[in-house]
């Protein structure tokens, strides 16, 4: 176990003789050589404009219903589930305007309500975006990215679209769902990695390397492989994510910030759904810091391209659900130092075999970027993870009995 309070108290560091000491010194220098040659100018500050979600659940806190207080937006999903099923339409449609970007975020609240307030407020984001588009006050450039979030805007409000979260402050975080999430029997959901923002939630040229056509290629897949499974797919970019390769990425702080969003995001999901987690790059030290604490539906936690997950070995992570690694013999990824010194880094390589991952194969993913690229392997085993089908995965080809277990 790394020195990561999410995972608890650390393990103590394998000092045992001084070939250790160099080969953990001259992995920590290409950790800050790196850092210093591709990163270090990238570290944006996550400070900014005040969070136009913060000042609506102000807004909420002082507000009332039919004389009655509104619920405390981050109790048990399970009182927020019950209080919207005493509401009447009207009463509904009245918190969807007064606080889309409460009721759109609100774990507990049901997912077609979560829908329509996120239209409302991604509306209302678009017409801010259009006033700064044209505002002469701005620079060129800051016209030119109120345009992009503009036309972003746009694209997540066409129709048929089920925004799951929205939130517009700062680079913004995006969820979507793909398939009838209320009825689904099985939930996938993939947790991307760096410079994951509104702007890059979706890509027109190689669609699959962003979260929305990832997720969406894994969703067709996934009824490919059982097309009589309920299932549904959620594309969850609700994180601040590191920007490019700066400390930011080489350190756990926003990775223990999402996972404890990814963890209330799973305690809210509807009905009984059996939940799989797949994580790609930096989402994968998400779900390792997540792991300990996650609700018991979830099944499964598979990592693609993974620089550590803040762990020494699988059993340290703390979870029941069975962990899947994967790597493409071209991802950039097995040449950084897998190892944990001081915060800094991620622990142990999740495809090297003392790890003791269930190790996938991910032939076809060409690189870092690939992992859902359709017909590859990655993403066929994702889809069969995601409904249940884990005894039919393809294996590593240094693994082949990574599921003979589950036969």
């Amino acid at each position: 176990m790394t020195s990561f309070p999410e995972l608890g108290a650390p393990s103590p560091l394998p000092w045992t003789n001084s070939a250790t000491v160099w080969r953990a010194l001259l992995a920590l220098a290409v950790v800050f050589v790196m850092l210093a040659t591709t990163g270090w100018t990238a570290i944006r500050s996550h400070r900014g404009e005040p969070d136009p979600r913060s000042a609506s659940l102000t807004a909420w806190l002082h507000g009332s219903l039919a004389g009655h207080q509104l619920p405390d937006p981050n109790g048990p999903p399970s009182a927020l589930s019950r209080f919207f099923a005493t509401l009447t339409g009207s009463q509904l449609s009245y918190l969807v305007d007064r606080y889309p970007l409460v009721v759109g975020n609100l774990n507990g609240a049901p997912a077609p309500l979560r829908y329509r307030a996120n239209r409302v407020a991604l509306g209302r984001a678009r017409a801010t975006e259009e006033k700064r588009a044209h505002d002469q006050r701005l620079t060129a450039y800051g016209r030119h990215e109120a345009d992009r979030r503009m036309d972003r805007f746009t694209s997540l409000m066409r129709d048929g679209r089920q925004i799951f979260a929205f939130n517009p402050a700062g680079s913004g975080r995006v969820a979507e769902v793909f398939g009838d999430l209320p009825h689904a029997d099985r939930v996938s959901v993939v947790v991307p990695g760096v410079d994951t923002t509104a702007l890059t939630y979706e890509k027109t040229t190689r669609p699959y390397t962003a979260p929305a056509g990832a997720a969406s290629a894994l969703y067709e897949a996934e009824r490919r492989t059982r097309p009589a499974a309920r299932t549904a797919v959620i594309a969850w970019a609700d994180y601040t994510s590191p920007s490019g390769l700066g400390m930011d990425a080489a350190t756990g702080k926003l990775a223990a910030e999402g996972a404890l969003r990814l963890r209330a995001m799973v305690r809210g999901l509807p009905n009984d759904s059996r939940v799989s987690l797949l994580c790609h790059s930096y989402g994968s030290v998400v779900c390792g810091v997540a792991a300990r604490d996650l609700s018991a539906r979830v099944t499964d936690i598979a990592v693609a391209g993974s620089p550590g997950m803040r762990a020494e070995r699988a059993a340290d992570l703390g979870t029941e659900a069975r962990v899947w690694a994967m790597r493409d013999r071209d991802d950039w990824i097995r040449d950084i130092p897998h190892m944990e010194w001081g915060g800094l880094g991620h622990g142990a390589d999740p495809v090297s075999p003392g790890f003791g991952s269930r190790l996938l194969s991910a032939d076809g993913a060409v690189g870092h970027p690939g992992y859902f690229r359709p017909g590859t392997a990655s993403l066929e085993n994702f889809a069969r993870i995601g409904v249940g089908a884990a005894a039919s995965v393809q294996c590593a080809t240094d693994n082949r009995g990574c599921a003979a277990d589950l036969s």
